[in-house]
């Protein structure tokens, strides 16, 4: 199936960006990996009067650290982030994680990070993670430049802060500590599938002591959300001795965690081969053992000795 006849500009400059998609309402969209907009496009979903191609604005082909803040341009590619060497310290583990469940190579090669902050996909992994690490959305619009954080920026299936006219110009997420734990685990029904359910967890560890914990979710509502109640559950927890995520017990922390991630945070919708019981299942087990695998994480970067400061 062919798109809608469009019409088709490439600006150099994130002005004439800005400017081409303000220009006198007409429906546009933004070309940046395309990986979601040109298949919307070929199934007649979203029928665009102009596409307005961003991959020749050089400033926007840029990631680099500010004020201990990474801050990742319009049009890195989602493969950049599969080397652990591309962002420092526990952050960079953490993306290289996510990364590696987002689609397939060919996909990840053109695809960009910062396009799924434009389409807000419920399961998107670098929205969930935005949401645990509190980042940040910068925006430039005929009004200027704004800045909204990630926990105002999703309102629902596909819908955000983004105004009509403004473009995304990057995303910021803060640096992690080096002794901070990360675990990203995703599960799906097929590998052709989006994530059914999928966990980000940050863990700050002090003594062996849980001090913050950070836990953002994947497809488990109708937006990324934040698991607060579950992460309160962990604050003073100890993390105990090295444990396999697929063994813990019924009475684990991260065990009872999950469950309240699953009971209390998520808003899952049942699907024809997934009912809630199965989802809310789904979400429990995969959240304890994505903290399993932070607190391991943790463990780690100190050495295996008990303590590690932030």
């Amino acid at each position: 199936m062919k798109p809608a006849a469009f019409d088709y500009v490439v600006p150099r400059a994130v002005s004439e960006a800005v400017d081409a998609l303000g220009n006198g309402g007409r429906k546009a969209q933004v070309l940046a990996g395309g990986q979601s907009l040109l298949l919307e496009m070929h199934l007649e979903r979203i029928r665009p009067d102009l596409v307005v191609d961003i991959n020749r604005i050089p400033e926007l082909d840029d990631m680099q650290i500010i004020d201990n803040t990474l801050q990742v341009g319009a049009l890195i590619r989602h493969h950049v982030f599969e080397s652990t060497q591309a962002v420092p310290g526990p952050l960079g583990s953490l993306l290289s994680l996510a990364v590696v469940n987002i689609a397939h190579p060919p996909i990840r090669a053109r695809g960009t990070m910062v396009g799924s902050f434009g389409w807000g996909h419920p399961a998107s992994e670098w929205c969930a993670i935005a949401m645990a690490l509190d980042a940040d959305i910068q925006l430039q619009g005929p009004q200027g430049a704004r800045t909204v954080e990630a926990r105002d920026y999703f309102h629902g299936p596909l819908k955000t802060a983004r105004r009509p006219g403004e473009l995304i110009t990057s995303v910021r997420y803060p640096l992690l500590a080096e002794h901070t734990g990360v675990g990203f685990i995703e599960h799906r029904r097929t590998h052709f599938c989006f994530a059914q359910v999928a966990v980000a967890a940050v863990l700050t560890v002090h003594d062996g002591v849980i001090s913050e914990a950070r836990i953002g979710l994947v497809n488990c509502a109708d937006r990324p959300l934040r698991a607060h109640a579950a992460e309160r559950a962990l604050t003073g927890v100890e993390i105990g001795p090295p444990m396999d995520g697929y063994r813990l017990p019924e009475d684990h922390p991260f065990t009872r965690a999950g469950r309240i991630a699953a009971e209390q945070d998520a808003a899952p919708v049942a699907e024809p081969y997934a009912d809630l019981e199965y989802r809310r299942h789904a979400i429990a087990v995969v959240a304890a053992r994505t903290l399993c695998q932070a607190a391991n994480d943790h463990r780690s970067r100190i050495g295996g000795t008990k303590g590690g400061s932030q």
